[in-house]
């Protein structure tokens, strides 16, 4: 169980900033490419929420597998 609650935050944790993972930065370089920047701290405001909600939901997930139906 330690070992899926360690990929899931750390996989869906890097979602919270720019520079969390390489496919965020990848996707404002082609942003800005595009003529719509998009500054650290709006792509974090954005980022904190999604990442909250996704490791929210892993959080009940893996209490759910591996304590209420365990």
């Amino acid at each position: 169980m330690l070992w899926w609650a360690l990929a899931l935050g750390a996989d869906l944790g890097g979602n919270a900033t720019a520079v969390g993972a390489a496919a965020n930065v990848v996707i404002l370089g082609l942003a800005e490419r595009a003529g719509q920047r998009i500054s650290f701290w709006q792509f974090t405001k954005y980022g904190l929420v999604a990442a909250g909600v996704t490791v929210g939901i892993s959080a009940v997930y893996l209490w759910l597998r591996y304590f209420a139906f365990a």
